[in-house]
């Protein structure tokens, strides 16, 4: 009896979804991969599709399946749990804010020296401006404001702190503080010591790549690894 009752909420379901998106039976059958009339038999309720179909619905509607079979008012989890997030009672609440100092996060002050360039190199500085306060666990020397938005795909935009652990070498890959005649720049790192060659890669496709081979090379100093980010607050 539950599973005709379920089945009963399918087709009324996908009725409203289909109705929803603007799709006539024809047209979602086409993109169902199926034919019309099973859609019709679907939607009243004279045929029960099987799980790979009720799958391929609920992709491409983007419903969880729950919601499509009828036994959920949520159309997605996320939804589900934002629910429960905001119905979380105020009592407990305050009960937890009593104990938060019971685990105290460790902090640290980190210098900031200056800024450093996403985009061109600017003029390097090792002037010490001011302090960064963050987590502990952060094994970082220094840190430095980004400028520019070379690269923002790793999610470093202009104004963030960066923070460097100072190291000479990094491995191919990894993101560096830079040093190029006095002038900084914060690129993805990319060495091939058999070919004398340094590729400095930004994370944004409006870069080009900046390339160093034999004595160039001698101009060029790696401050540090980048270790983390913090984005700046406006």
């Amino acid at each position: 009896m539950k599973g005709v009752l379920l089945m009963a909420k399918f087709n009324e379901r996908l009725k409203l979804l289909r109705r929803e998106s603007g799709l006539s039976q024809q047209d979602f059958a086409k993109q169902l991969g199926t034919s019309k009339s099973s859609v019709n038999m679907y939607e009243r309720g004279e045929r029960e599709p099987g799980i790979e179909t009720l799958e391929a619905i609920a992709d491409y509607f983007n419903v969880d399946m729950d919601y499509l079979l009828g036994k959920s008012d949520h159309r997605s989890k996320s939804a589900w749990l934002e629910d429960i997030d905001n119905s979380i009672d105020l009592d407990i609440l305050r009960s937890q804010v009593k104990f938060e100092n019971l685990f105290p996060i460790e902090r640290k002050r980190y210098p900031l020296i200056g800024t450093i360039a996403c985009g061109k190199p600017i003029t390097a500085n090792e002037e010490k401006e001011l302090y960064v306060e963050a987590g502990a666990e952060i094994e970082a020397d220094f840190c430095l404001r980004a400028k520019g938005d070379s690269m923002i795909r790793a999610r470093i935009y202009d104004g963030d702190i960066v923070f460097i652990r100072k190291q000479s070498m990094v491995d191919n890959g990894e993101i560096a503080a830079v040093v190029i005649d006095d002038e900084a720049t914060l690129k993805r790192v990319n060495y091939y010591p058999e070919k004398n060659l340094l590729i400095l890669k930004a994370e944004n496709p409006d870069y080009e790549d900046l390339v160093y081979t034999g004595e160039q090379l001698d101009h060029i100093i790696i401050l540090g690894k980048a270790v983390a980010f913090q984005s700046d607050v406006r």
